[in-house]
């Protein structure tokens, strides 16, 4: 397979580009720094500004994939400046995306998207399947935002959008923010410990990712997280358990709040999402009970 991945030495990227690498596809990168990116992934890799620029033809042509990944990382905290950034890297990005894969001849195959599981809002204890309406707050507007440009990449290329969860990776993204207070003891349940996390181990994600650019019946939004979300105060415990550190410390939402601004909604909100279209599609999760995808994250 011929596969363009942007933000491919990202936490997400890095590990895709490594697993088509291994399966022998014929992989390019785009980045703002494609001299780094080359050297770093061991692919070609080509410049691109993604708010500012069109993507280069030569990177888009007669590809049977691209996997657009690249954003400004949602996971800081939201000052005025930080929000507009991950707005516009989602939105002008993508815009430029479509519009550079419609200008190609012959034109990519699939245009696979990433998005998350923000798009929902919080939605409490109900099971939330790909069918739901996005929610209204800010992260769900700038999900809604995002995959609406991705959208018009559907006349005459298959389309994917990847809704994704927390994913586990001790060497970044939430699970990296929680390790050190879980191993000082001072690790617990957070704003009361109700909300669900809709969780996927990194593995299942690039599996996920594959799966989508290989089969054509692949299509439309896919929640990417694994079969069972679990509750804050179950995912908690289970985290002390895998580390052998006590659990139960408490963490006030206001603690959260004072620590990360706006951007601790994403903590202290919850939505139970499942995936629905992935079992559909008969994908077989390699890590589907949290207990163990902890125990093989934190060893890996």
């Amino acid at each position: 397979m011929k596969v363009t991945v942007s933000g491919a030495t990202g936490r997400v990227g890095r590990h895709l580009v490594a697993a088509l690498k291994e399966r022998g596809d014929d992989v390019v990168a785009l980045s703002r720094d494609p001299d780094r990116a080359g050297q770093q992934l061991g692919v070609p890799a080509y410049g691109w500004d993604l708010k500012d620029e069109a993507v280069p033809k030569e990177a888009l042509a007669g590809r049977d994939a691209v996997v657009h990944l690249a954003g400004e990382d949602v996971g800081q905290r939201w000052s005025k400046e930080v929000k507009a950034e991950i707005l516009d890297s989602r939105e002008k990005g993508t815009r430029n995306m479509v519009h550079s894969i419609f200008e190609t001849k012959p034109r990519p195959r699939s245009f696979i998207c990433a998005s998350a599981s923000g798009y929902y809002g919080s939605r409490g204890s109900e099971p939330v399947g790909e069918s739901e309406p996005p929610g209204s707050d800010w992260l769900a507007e700038v999900c809604a935002r995002w995959e609406r440009e991705a959208e018009t990449a559907k006349v005459g290329t298959r389309l994917v959008i990847v809704r994704t969860g927390i994913v586990l990776d001790a060497g970044g993204g939430a699970l990296a923010k929680m390790l050190p207070f879980f191993k000082a003891g001072v690790g617990g349940p957070v704003g009361g410990g109700k909300q669900y996390m809709p969780w996927i181990h990194r593995d299942d994600l690039i599996g996920i990712y594959l799966a989508a650019i290989d089969h054509d019946d692949f299509n439309g939004a896919i929640n990417a997280s694994a079969p069972e979300p679990v509750t804050n105060k179950r995912f908690a415990k289970a985290l002390g358990h895998a580390i052998n550190r006590p659990a139960v410390a408490p963490v006030p939402g206001f603690t959260i709040k004072l620590m990360y601004g706006e951007m601790s909604q994403i903590v202290l909100k919850g939505v139970r999402m499942v995936p629905g279209r992935a079992a559909e599609l008969g994908y077989e999760f390699q890590h589907p009970d949290l207990d163990e995808a902890l125990r093989d994250t934190l060893v890996s």
